[in-house]
């Protein structure tokens, strides 16, 4: 038996977002996805751990990333390999926690929709035929955890810590996948990120954005499948 993967979805997101993955990845290995409920990562992360395998991969999105750095800096035995998709691993700049605490103000106004389209703006997403049909599931899913969860998930973002130090220190092998046409986690980070990390790879897909996962599944599912065949990375 293969070792399982834990999934982390990103703000406001369920299983749905990575099912692709997990039915092609889910062959001869078990499944598993964490959506938490609290305001920090740190919390978010040690309920994660307590739910998750002894061993396994973990593949986090968005703030799902952030809650699996954390993980990386708590317990790195825990992970036999570690996949991270549009991932920032620094702390929220004031001028971007400053607009989130405005969408916050408009969630418990009554305009979560207006939040969520907001976080993740129709210019972030690739120019597709798909682009309208995946932000009506970024808005189904957010209705599905509702106000509360969008204000928590929303301030463990706005909080997250630092993680360089993690990043500089970690030895779990590491695949970084961006999308090319990201608005929300701008290239440049993840290259920033995978240049601290000496056992790490960058996987950037041209005709995805900030949910390659749904905008380009099989090739998020290939190099996943290929990160986790291949014996080492050293560079």
């Amino acid at each position: 038996m293969k070792e399982p993967i834990l999934f982390l979805p990103g703000l406001m997101q369920d299983a749905r977002v990575f099912l692709p993955q997990m039915v092609t990845l889910g062959t001869g290995r078990g499944v598993q996805v964490f959506t938490g409920d609290a305001d920090t990562v740190e919390k978010l992360s040690e309920a994660a751990l307590a739910a998750a395998p002894p061993r396994c991969t973990v593949v986090g999105h968005g703030l799902g990333g952030n809650i699996a750095l954390d993980i990386l800096r708590r317990a790195p035995e825990r992970l036999a390999r570690l996949v991270l998709i549009a991932t920032d691993p620094l702390s929220e700049p004031p001028q971007i926690a400053a607009a989130r605490e405005a969408r916050m103000v408009a969630a418990r106004a009554g305009r979560l929709k207006q939040a969520i389209a907001e976080d993740v703006p129709e210019a972030a997403l690739a120019d597709t035929p798909d682009r309208a049909a995946l932000q009506l599931l970024l808005r189904d899913m957010a209705y599905g955890l509702g106000e509360g969860g969008y204000l928590r998930q929303s301030r463990a973002l706005q909080r997250r810590p630092d993680q360089q130090k993690t990043l500089r220190r970690a030895e779990v092998p590491t695949l970084f996948i961006a999308g090319a046409l990201d608005t929300v986690v701008p290239l440049r980070r993840q290259e920033f990120a995978r240049d601290l990390m000496p056992r790490s790879v960058l996987k950037v897909l041209p005709e995805a954005g900030h949910l390659p996962m749904l905008e380009s599944p099989e090739a998020v599912s290939s190099a996943i499948e290929a990160f986790l065949g291949d014996p080492m990375i050293l560079r």
